[in-house]
């Protein structure tokens, strides 16, 4: 059963190396890598992927790859594609902290990286092009398209996104009078996974009072696992929007109860500037922090922050995905759920936008960042030039140009 999925997993790896600038160059990564490439699914399946991942809390574009893998191999093949998804950004951030803590770097070079950005920005612009054609039809489509885009540029905050779902799931209700034409077989639903998603909750928070208030030598390591396991299942809006809660819990609470920091602010905010420049899921910056945080307890302790932290911030988004897709795949069967996917399908083109826009705006505007936008839309839309090695030709073109 392994075997036959061995070149899927192949092209999961390697993706994983090459995927750079979060969600908003993920998911033109993905259409390039696992549509167009490799067949794995059609664009309207990834779409509808990832419109459903937006909807949950915890890495969107880490539980759309995982549908991909469910799709072909199910629970298994989707639990192999994590490890290897998150394997090189969670070893590099980790090896970060190791350089940060013993080598007090204050600012880690960066030149190879200097075309990511606009790079990503590229990958955003194409995923939203190829989406368009699919998902934006009509009036009500434009509609919700741009009004989505709108609402992500100027509200920007992470709960912007189910609330834009919502409403436009229901605003195609009104305008698509459609019924499902093709009845499929309903999935079963896996309770285990909501049982141990609550169990393990429960299991954490006690560890982690009892390590706190029976003062443990090692209690730290408790009360990380507690409060990464509390961010996967609560933040929205990926990686970007672990700062805040970050900040508070390490940075700011220990404080204000008269302890130590966990790490200072300086160290938080040089692993979320180097997580943009590392390929994978922006949630490997917790791998960065759980580390840091153990930091003073010698390596392995620090190795084993970053395998805690990991493991962590990854478990609750996994167990509600393998819980909830069996209920929505069926559930969309139904038809107000059916005329909904054609509405939120639209906002999720919208969000691609707006990711994009949002991430230009983060760059200096100069002509050579905009170059780098253009030149990579036109490979990705215009040439069969694979993914990986537009990825590559940005990396060495940033080196050759800061040697």
């Amino acid at each position: 059963m392994l075997l036959r999925h061995i070149p899927f997993l192949k092209a999961v790896f390697f993706y994983a190396f090459t995927a750079f600038g979060g969600p908003q160059g993920h998911i033109g990564m993905m259409i390039k890598t696992f549509v167009q490439k490799r067949h794995d699914l059609t664009e309207e399946e990834l779409l509808e992927y990832n419109a459903f991942c937006q909807m949950l809390p915890g890495p969107s574009s880490t539980q759309t790859v995982m549908l991909i893998a469910m799709k072909r191999g199910g629970v298994p093949l989707a639990i192999l594609t994590l490890l290897l998804w998150m394997f090189p950004a969670t070893l590099i951030m980790t090896g970060v902290s190791f350089i940060v803590y013993y080598f007090n770097t204050k600012d880690i070079q960066q030149n190879l990286f200097v075309y990511v950005r606009p790079m990503s920005v590229g990958f955003a612009a194409y995923a939203a092009v190829r989406m368009m054609r699919k998902s934006v039809k009509h009036f009500a489509t434009w509609a919700i398209m741009i009004g989505s885009l709108l609402a992500t540029w100027i509200v920007q905050s992470p709960w912007v996104f189910p609330i834009l779902l919502l409403v436009s799931g229901t605003i195609s209700n009104f305008s698509n009078k459609r019924i499902p034409d093709v009845k499929e077989t309903p999935k079963k639903i896996s309770w285990v996974n909501l049982w141990l998603f609550v169990a393990i909750y429960v299991v954490a928070i006690i560890f982690s009072e009892a390590a706190r208030t029976g003062n443990w030598e090692h209690r730290r390591i408790f009360n990380l696992f507690e409060n990464f396991y509390r961010f996967g299942s609560i933040v929205f809006g990926g990686g970007q929007a672990l700062l805040p809660m970050m900040f508070y819990q390490f940075v700011q609470h220990p404080v204000q109860l008269g302890h130590t920091e966990f790490l200072s602010s300086s160290e938080l905010l040089t692993g979320f500037g180097m997580v943009q420049a590392v390929p994978g899921p922006v949630f490997s910056v917790c791998s960065y922090v759980g580390a840091m945080a153990m930091s003073a307890y010698g390596p392995g302790w620090q190795l084993g922050g970053s395998v805690v932290a990991s493991v962590a911030v990854f478990l609750p988004s996994t167990l509600l995905l393998f819980f909830l897709f069996p209920i929505y795949h069926n559930l969309k069967q139904h038809v107000i759920i059916f005329r909904a996917l054609e509405g939120i399908n639209a906002a999720i083109v919208g969000i691609i936008w707006a990711s994009g826009f949002i991430l230009f705006q983060t760059m200096p505007f100069e002509w050579t960042n905009l170059l780098v936008v253009v030149i990579t839309f036109s490979l990705l839309y215009f040439s069969k030039v694979p993914a990986p090695l537009i990825v590559l030709g940005w990396l060495l073109m940033g080196l050759a140009m800061n040697v």
